[in-house]
């Protein structure tokens, strides 16, 4: 494992930046380790419609950016109080998804904490019921990035603030806000540490794991192309926000990998318009099948077709084919 050191930087955009050029360009023959500490921001999950999940009026008040990631997953508030970790490592099928695989390394540490942290639920590490980070994943079919939140010293009202959070989600977990399933892990100290401190703690007791754990700086190429990447994408309001289309179609329903959130429109029979949002979690891109789907009959028979191919779970996980098309072309609720 190869530790690369980030150099401080507090950008969210340029962290994220890094953690892409890292899994595009760094070669296959090793697997590295990021940690990051952003700025106030919300970061938004591949699959989600941006201006759904924040309370706009609010983050543009106090100037908390907004960028999304290339993982799916939901959306997630960032300070200087919250310690993020990414593993980078070569794709396997056996890992996607797995994400025991790689927060097991950090639970043990935590442990040695005295925090009797665990996995529980799909993607959340937590102490008792309380909820002290999430985790996410994302895969270019060759190499994958496997990364999660730690909420060690975040200002949890702001969390409350800065999200729009929907009903569903809510009800589901049986709990009235977010702010209740939430805690940082500095409450469950049994001796105060600085988040910089917590860091090289557990920096070190990843490291114990592995006797060839290497640290590593960029070179001046190297940040040259993560400033790069951050310009074309990461800091471009197409990525972070993209297009609101109109939609005059619009099913949601909640499976066991997330909730999906389809909008479609339709122009004189024919889908003109088809967009995917939500917090699950799959292999492939869902823009091949919103491509797939343009200019497709709004018929159940001419959808059953373009889809006949596909494996849907390597788009959203464990749903099948037909319940996809169900939603897609089901009857309108009552």
């Amino acid at each position: 494992m190869i530790f690369i050191e980030n150099e401080g930087n507090t950008d969210t955009h340029l962290n994220l930046a890094l953690e892409e050029y890292i899994v595009r360009k760094f070669g296959k023959e090793n697997n590295y380790l990021l940690f990051y500490i952003n700025a106030p921001s919300i970061i938004i999950g591949r699959n989600q419609n941006t201006l759904e999940e924040i309370n706009y009026e609010y983050i543009t008040q106090q100037n908390i950016k907004v960028v999304r990631r290339v993982s799916g997953g939901g959306a997630v508030y960032h300070d200087l109080g919250n310690l993020n970790f990414s593993f980078i490592t070569d794709h396997n099928l056996g890992d996607f998804s797995n994400f025991k695989s790689f927060t097991q390394p950090v639970i043990k540490v935590l442990k040695k904490l005295g925090i009797d942290a665990e996995l529980k639920g799909r993607n959340d590490i937590l102490i008792g019921e309380k909820k002290i980070s999430g985790t996410a994943q994302f895969s270019t079919g060759k190499r994958m990035i496997s990364h999660g939140t730690l909420l060690f010293d975040t200002d949890l009202d702001e969390v409350t603030k800065a999200l729009q959070v929907k009903m569903s989600k809510i009800q589901s977990k049986g709990h009235k806000s977010v702010r209740s399933r939430v805690a940082n892990i500095s409450e469950f100290l049994k001796a105060p540490l600085t988040i910089e401190e917590f860091r090289k703690l557990l920096l070190e007791g990843l490291s114990e794991e592995d006797e060839n754990f290497q640290h590593y700086h960029l070179t001046e190429e190297e940040w040259k192309g993560v400033y790069e990447l951050k310009a074309q994408k990461y800091d471009t309001w197409d990525w972070n926000y993209g297009q609101s289309p109109k939609f005059n179609i619009q099913r949601v329903n909640k499976f066991t990998p997330g909730e999906l959130d389809i909008r479609i429109f339709v122009e004189k029979g024919y889908v003109s318009e088809f967009k995917i949002y939500g917090d699950f979690f799959g292999f492939k891109p869902v823009s091949d099948l919103e491509e797939l789907l343009l200019n497709t009959r709004y018929e159940k028979s001419d959808i059953v077709e373009k889809l006949k191919d596909i494996q849907i779970s390597d788009y959203f996980g464990a749903i099948t084919k037909n319940e996809f098309i169900d939603l897609v072309y089901g009857e309108d609720e009552e």
